[in-house]
């Protein structure tokens, strides 16, 4: 089993370097893959309202034998259920859903500018950190406009920010940007969520120098660069594999060839004119 490094956060509590992603978790084999994680080491679970699969995660924490005070779940409140009533309720049917007292982390998962919720959606969600049923309390997608507003109206910013980073768009002036705020990155769609780069024959050439995959390289890439990768496989060995990036690193001329992959986003969502309910 890999133990996981942790990163401070502004809030006083930590993140482990890597999550287990989970968005097209099949609920069907969900549990397995989420107990599989939590056996390779991995303490951050990450999900969403919008995934469908929280009551999966549940099961699973309900059957893991890791203690539940080491386990770190994150979900995140869907653009339908923006605005302060709606994030309350919600809130509460995710933790139904999930089985437990508290959640470590609960985010926006979009700003979702043209319906302008954000800000009463984020006052929510500091209610529900102070009455102490959410650790930690974040954003995804957000770009330096969307956090200054939060920190000009509400005096609070999140402690991470989840957005699109991989090879292909690795967003690193956000990053920067981020961790100027002292707000940790996490990236989602790590490794491309089917996206061919893990193929390509730097990457490979860099993998085969240090005797690790294509999918360990381009995850220790993020974890040098200064973000928490998320990532997600349905083979056991995939799992395990992409937790183990801790005991290689890659040289400066390395994650540059890396990051000169860059062709943009794969997935054509700007968070600053896209709305997703």
């Amino acid at each position: 089993m890999t133990v996981v490094p942790t990163l401070p956060l502004l809030d006083g509590n930590t993140v482990p370097a890597v999550g287990f992603g989970s968005p097209d978790v099949d609920p069907a084999r969900g549990e397995a893959l989420f107990l599989e994680a939590l056996d390779a080491g991995y303490r951050l679970i990450d999900t969403a309202q919008a995934y469908g699969n929280e009551e999966v995660v549940g099961a699973a924490l309900a059957r893991t034998s890791v203690p539940r005070e080491k386990i770190q779940v994150a979900t995140k409140i869907s653009g339908a259920n923006q605005g302060r009533k709606p994030t309350l309720s919600s809130f509460e049917e995710s933790r139904r859903k999930l089985g437990v007292d508290y959640v470590d982390f609960l985010l926006i998962h979009w700003p979702n500018p043209e319906y302008d919720l954000y800000v009463e959606t984020w006052g929510a969600m500091i209610e529900l950190r102070d009455r102490g049923v959410v650790r930690s309390i974040g954003v995804c997608n957000f770009t330096d406009a969307f956090l200054q507003r939060l920190e000009d109206e509400t005096g609070v910013l999140p402690v991470v920010n989840q957005i699109e980073r991989h090879p292909l768009f690795p967003n690193q002036a956000q990053v920067d940007s981020d961790a100027r705020r002292g707000i940790v990155t996490e990236s989602w769609s790590a490794l491309g969520r089917g996206h061919a780069f893990v193929d390509d024959p730097v990457i490979a050439g860099i993998a085969a120098a240090h005797g690790v995959t294509a999918g360990q390289v381009v995850l220790r890439w993020h974890v040098q660069g200064g973000s928490v990768p998320l990532s997600y496989s349905t083979r056991a060995e995939r799992i395990r594999q992409n937790i183990d990036v801790f005991s290689f690193a890659l040289t400066d001329d390395e994650m540059t060839a890396v990051s000169g992959l860059e062709t943009g986003r794969i997935w054509g969502q700007d968070p600053a004119d896209s709305n997703y309910l």
